[in-house]
């Protein structure tokens, strides 16, 4: 009998100077202020751990699930120390740093040693004017970039998008990019947080002094080959109501559009599925509650195929290891 179960964890909140309030609108429970940037749905990394919030294995940590049922929550992917998805829900009220993440190449020899920083967008709200930078422009080389972020205007060299709501960006390691403002975003990422500044459109932190900036690791750390970002094409699969939005070595990210039962899993991959609107009770939760939109739960491998039943039209997103 499996000893595990579907999982849900309490939520770890981010605050930056950057964020609001709209992690409200997915049900996050908020304090006082108004710079709640990031919630943490799955996070495995270092001290920032999520921890079960029901049932028998009720306040164990994300790393101790790995550590002591490595097989059943991980399957073919058991060998590995450490849950390699960061699973988050971003607030951008105003925007990030323009900013790039190290490949496992290059974080590898960090220390400690860690992870590069693959990651996906997807864009759940965008008010008027929003907009966001991803990858390098077309005929932006090292020695273009290196001028301009000494002139304070490398955001020049950067693809400005305005993305609409259901828009999904990939993101591999080593693409500059920036977020915001105006941008409610779901984040499925490898499990990582090596970000190296390259430039912060000169605002101050909350010490009032400007944040440290990165600019020989950033500019190190681009990949100066792989050019502008433009949204995902969504891919079909092989059932109706499931498109493939992001397929590569670090995840799989699959959204869905269904109203009647459905499967999830049973692949030998653990699955992190993420609604964004509707409602869907996951069989075996222990919450006597259906799942609502901003709700994650993380679905075992050892649990095999896990029955869904959507509360009427229901969208989520399903991630999981390759």
């Amino acid at each position: 009998m499996a000893v595990l179960y579907p999982l849900r964890f309490q939520p770890i909140l981010r605050r930056y100077l950057w964020g609001g309030r709209r992690l409200e609108t997915l049900g996050k429970s908020l304090g006082a202020g108004n710079d709640y940037a990031e919630s943490w749905e799955i996070a495995d990394h270092g001290a920032d751990q999520s921890r079960v919030l029901a049932g028998p294995l009720a306040g164990a940590t994300l790393s101790e699930l790995v550590a002591n049922h490595g097989a059943g929550l991980l399957g073919h992917h058991a060998s590995q120390s450490q849950f390699p998805l960061l699973i988050k829900f971003l607030d951008a009220h105003s925007q990030l740093s323009l900013q790039v993440h190290p490949d496992d190449a290059r974080a590898e020899k960090l220390a400690p040693p860690t992870r590069g920083k693959t990651e996906a967008w997807v864009i759940l709200a965008a008010e008027p004017g929003s907009y966001l930078f991803a990858g390098l422009r077309r005929g932006i080389d090292r020695t273009t970039l290196t001028h301009e972020v000494a002139r304070h205007t490398c955001e020049i060299c950067v693809e400005r998008i305005q993305p609409q709501p259901g828009d999904c960006f990939f993101l591999p390691a080593g693409v500059l990019h920036a977020l915001g403002p105006g941008l409610l975003v779901a984040e499925v990422q490898q499990t990582s947080d090596v970000t190296y500044r390259l430039y912060d459109w000169n605002r101050l932190g909350p010490d009032g002094k400007t944040r440290a900036l990165h600019i020989d690791e950033a500019l190190d750390a681009v990949d100066y080959e792989f050019g502008p970002v433009s949204a995902a094409q969504p891919q079909p699969t092989d059932r109706p109501f499931v498109e493939r939005l992001v397929n590569c070595d670090k995840f799989v990210l699959d959204r869905w559009k269904f109203a009647q039962p459905a499967s999830a899993g049973g692949d030998q991959s653990a699955h992190v599925i993420m609604v964004l609107s509707g409602a869907v009770e996951v069989a075996g939760d222990p919450v006597s509650a259906p799942l609502e939109k901003g709700g994650v739960v993380l679905l075992p491998a050892e649990l095999g195929a896990v029955e869904l039943h959507p509360r009427g039209d229901t969208v989520l997103l399903d991630a999981y290891p390759p």
